[in-house]
């Protein structure tokens, strides 16, 4: 799974005009669920997002997470994350879990987001033309993927 986290003081999606999502201040998750994926690494990436401490504590220091700040998460479906982009210039979307995968490990990280113990998580339409808006908080972002994360050999939990 590959997984761009930014953190923000707003987020909200549309889909043919009409908000379907929205979250206040916290995280706008895209999420990329690649071939091979299974509930282990959504359950790994849902504990590192929920724990990401990336909120300014009262020294300004960023040490806080969404779960200390009562913070709640807008996810989206993107499946252009795991585009190979190795040879030309036309991104291969191969890498990308068929769509009734993809959709079914999306549901169930928002549902482990929950889990976790976020208070708030809403979502996009999973494989709609969708419209994002969000004000990037820092600007923060974060980047993460499973993948490398099984490549290194260490424990991530």
């Amino acid at each position: 799974m590959r997984a761009v986290i930014q953190r923000v003081t707003g987020s909200s999606v549309e889909v043919d005009g009409k908000t379907v999502g929205s979250c206040g201040r916290g995280f706008m998750v895209l999420l990329g669920v690649m071939n091979g994926d299974t509930e282990k690494e959504a359950d790994i990436l849902a504990a590192k997002v929920a724990k990401l401490r990336v909120f300014e504590d009262e020294n300004g220091k960023m040490n806080l997470s969404v779960l200390d700040i009562g913070g709640e998460i807008l996810c989206i479906s993107q499946f252009t994350l795991c585009a190979d982009v190795k040879k030309g210039n036309r991104p291969s979307f191969t890498p990308s879990a068929p769509p009734a995968e993809a959709n079914a490990l999306y549901e169930y990280f928002v549902n482990r987001l929950l889990s976790e113990g976020v208070s708030r998580v809403d979502k996009g339409v999973f494989g709609a033309d969708m419209q994002v808006s969000l004000v990037n908080d820092g600007p923060v972002t974060i980047v993460f993927d499973t993948v490398e994360w099984a490549n290194s050999g260490k424990s991530h939990a």
